[in-house]
């Protein structure tokens, strides 16, 4: 076992909780993670920085709940994480006045704000794709973001919503099923519109060209990928 593994274990969620020095420690190791997490569901660089600051406030009181069989420190983060914003999302569909929820937020100097926006920046593809799974029933979805967008193994993405291993399989073959007859769906679509249209009337060759288009390039890894 090598220096880092063995301050991996020293510096887990239980162990974290108790001591000062090894939360910093925990934190640091997987702030980044949590917040691309974050920044893959919500554009704001302030509802970004209030969300990470939750996931870990939260861990203080779900630290007993990690176990290391299961998957990594980051899967479960991710479960955390998961129910935290899908709590903010409930929250902020409730509320009649936005300026409420403004009003409670600490301040961000510009270089916070930078940092943040950069990071939205660079996850607005994962935010893409979370957007075009929103068809998908709900267990179906939650499988497939975290498997294809968050990186998750399926023993991983089942441990973060506590559903079994088979379960997590059966949910992502069918999502990965759904999707692909959506995209052979919208080909099929756009050829029977261009073929008829009097812009492809120049030859049938030019309406294919331009007809059959390739599903949306961030949804590619998603239909195609393995688990």
């Amino acid at each position: 076992m090598d220096g880092a593994e063995r301050e991996r274990i020293r510096g887990g969620p239980a162990a974290a909780v108790r001591d000062p020095q090894l939360f910093e420690a925990f934190y640091r190791r997987h702030v980044d993670a949590v917040l691309r997490f974050v920044a893959r569901r919500v554009d704001d660089p302030h509802t970004a920085a209030d969300l990470t600051a939750e996931i870990f406030l939260a861990v203080l009181d779900s630290a007993h709940t990690y176990r290391p069989r299961l998957g990594s420190e980051t899967a479960w983060l991710y479960g955390i994480a998961r129910n935290i914003v899908s709590s903010e999302r409930r929250r902020v569909a409730r509320e009649a006045e936005r300026d409420l929820r403004l009003s409670g937020r600490r301040l961000l100097d510009a270089d916070d704000i930078a940092r943040l926006e950069d990071k939205l920046d660079a996850e607005s593809p994962g935010r893409r794709v979370l957007a075009a799974l929103a068809k998908l029933p709900e267990g179906e979805r939650a499988v497939m973001e975290l498997v294809a967008v968050d990186q998750l193994t399926v023993t991983e993405a089942a441990a973060a919503l506590g559903i079994r291993q088979v379960t997590a399989r059966v949910r992502l073959h069918r999502a990965r099923k759904a999707l692909r007859g959506e995209a052979d769906a919208k080909a099929e679509w756009d050829f029977e519109v261009a073929a008829n249209s009097k812009a492809a009337a120049e030859s049938k060759a030019a309406a294919e060209s331009r007809a059959v288009e390739t599903p949306d390039a961030s949804l590619l890894y998603v239909i195609r990928g393995e688990a």
